[in-house]
């Protein structure tokens, strides 16, 4: 399953992020990932959450967002949105779309914690 290598990945990712900026832990994770990554959320999902505990993702919210696939055709030159590799353009009707977006997972975005940020000031 490489959903786990995957996992690992984004872990790894946070980890060295949070030593790199001195943040605690993150508050929230959103990974993008393509209609045709061939990724499967419940498994990635699974994978992060079984990795989290004693990281800096440890009880982090997870967001994912799905990327629409898009491919240049051939035939007429259009962009256009695919749901497979293997569809023709649905402009004209060829053949050999090249995939242009939708094809990766990537960390979009982190918010975190700051372990140095002071406490909130009292008035009294």
């Amino acid at each position: 399953m490489h959903e786990t290598s995957l996992a690992a990945g984004v872990v790894a990712l946070a980890e060295e992020a949070a030593l790199r900026e001195r943040f605690a832990r993150v508050k929230r994770i959103r990974i993008s990932i393509g209609r045709l990554a061939g990724v499967e959320l419940s498994a990635l999902r699974f994978a992060l959450e079984s990795m989290a505990p004693g990281t800096c993702l440890e009880r982090a919210e997870w967001v994912f967002d799905e990327v629409d696939a898009r491919a240049s055709c051939p035939g007429c030159g259009r962009s256009v949105v695919i749901a497979s590799r293997f569809d023709p353009c649905p402009a004209c009707g060829s053949y050999g779309l090249r995939p242009t977006e939708g094809t990766a997972l990537r960390v979009a975005d982190l918010l975190v914690e700051d372990e140095a940020a002071p406490p909130a000031a009292r008035t009294g």
